[in-house]
């Protein structure tokens, strides 16, 4: 017999990838051409081809040792240094190889972070809509989520009521900007003034309460957009990052952990984070995908695609009357759903061999969410099908 908590798990197995084995039925039937699935926020564009390069000079150049061998439990530490190098560059900051824990992509690093920090009843914070998994993440090490419900306005943050449920036993936030699944960009203002309600909290408690930045998406982002580096707003922010968008790697699971010598009880948090990669059974980060990214360090996804993707989408979509923000990051749009339960519309659009999340999957019912990282030529293909769905919808009101 699988354990209880198992049961719940599987139970509320993710609707995300239920959605994505939907779209591979309705392939087999129609046609791939003919199926217009927008459930998983898998990358269509090829990697850039530094990385191609970059593997294949590993592989023919470095001895098998260096390559495929045992390593600090943190990751290769020229790796590290590289990445920091890197960031220091970017964002202003003063880290080391020291900062960093080479992971299994995000997931693995956020994992790592709670795992780290938590104790049974311990509470997480999360903005919703949020990203599903993050339940199953906490519930992991026995925490508790708490869940701040959404803006639906603009979709920033709800401080007011954040400020309000934040207790004793806060031990840590999650945020994710750009975010999944609103393509929202969390704006400087709000991350001040969120970074000063926890300053005042902890002061208030005479506790510690870690910011955990989930980070995948901060390489897409559109129209100018400056997205913040959360370790320059608050002292005890943790980074989670993955080169799975960013250089369209989600296959490879690379990715790393920052944790700043600002955190609180920062030599035991890194020590501790270094072994809790170790017993969760990731051990290391995968050791070619951590030569290549290192010399990959300045090659970037082609945002123009996903930019172009957007900007069709929206456009049709809203010329037939749906509604939604316009995303700033990410390739995620969040629509309003036109009736009134969002697994309703999700089911409906089947009809059309479209495939959609239901908001529902991110604590955000009445929407839904349409990853439009998928070929230009389906988003084409697809929006009469939309306005047929519409027209629908439109004949039952």
């Amino acid at each position: 017999m699988i354990s209880k908590k198992m049961v719940g798990y599987v139970e509320a197995s993710s609707l995300i990838r239920a959605m994505f084995e939907e779209g591979k039925k309705l392939a087999s039937i129609h046609g791939a051409e003919n199926v217009y699935d927008f459930s998983l926020g898998n990358p269509n564009l090829a990697p850039p081809e530094e990385v191609k390069q970059a593997i294949i000079d590993i592989l023919n150049n470095e001895s098998s040792t260096y390559v495929h061998g045992y390593m600090n439990n943190s990751g290769y530490e020229d790796v590290r240094s590289i990445i920091a190098e890197s960031l220091n560059k970017r964002f202003g900051m003063d880290f080391s190889e020291k900062n960093l824990i080479m992971t299994v992509g995000a997931a693995g690093g956020l994992n790592v972070a709670l795992k780290t920090i938590l104790n049974p009843s311990d509470e997480v914070i999360v903005f919703a809509p949020y990203f599903g998994e993050y339940r199953s993440y906490v519930s992991n090490y026995d925490g508790n989520l708490v869940v701040i419900s959404p803006n639906t306005v603009n979709f920033q943050p709800n401080l007011k009521e954040f400020r309000e449920k934040i207790t004793a036993k806060t031990k840590a936030v999650i945020i994710n900007s750009p975010n999944n699944p609103t393509g929202v960009i969390y704006s400087e203002e709000t991350i001040q003034e969120l970074s000063d309600i926890l300053r005042e909290k902890q002061k208030e408690f005479g506790t510690s309460i870690y910011l955990i930045a989930d980070e995948p998406y901060r390489e897409l982002a559109y129209d100018g957009i400056t997205v913040p580096y959360i370790p320059k707003y608050f002292e005890n922010t943790i980074v989670g990052y993955s080169y799975s968008k960013s250089l369209s790697l989600p296959g490879e699971r690379i990715g790393y952990l920052v944790i700043p010598n600002t955190v609180d009880d920062f030599e035991n948090v890194l020590s501790a984070a270094n072994v809790a990669n170790r017993i969760l059974g990731f051990v290391n980060a995968p050791s070619l995908l951590q030569r290549a990214v290192a010399k990959c360090i300045d090659a970037e996804v082609n945002v123009a695609a996903y930019n172009k993707n957007r900007e069709v989408l929206y456009k049709g979509l809203t010329e037939v009357g749906f509604e939604c923000i316009k995303p700033e990051g990410a390739f995620y749009m969040f629509v309003k759903s036109p009736i009134e339960k969002d697994i309703d519309f999700a089911n409906m659009a089947k009809k059309y061999n479209i495939l959609v999340v239901p908001g529902s999957a991110f604590a955000c019912p009445g929407y839904v969410r349409i990853a439009y990282c998928v070929s230009y030529e389906t988003i084409i293909n697809a929006l009469p099908k939309f306005k047929e769905l519409m027209d629908e919808i439109k004949g039952i009101k």
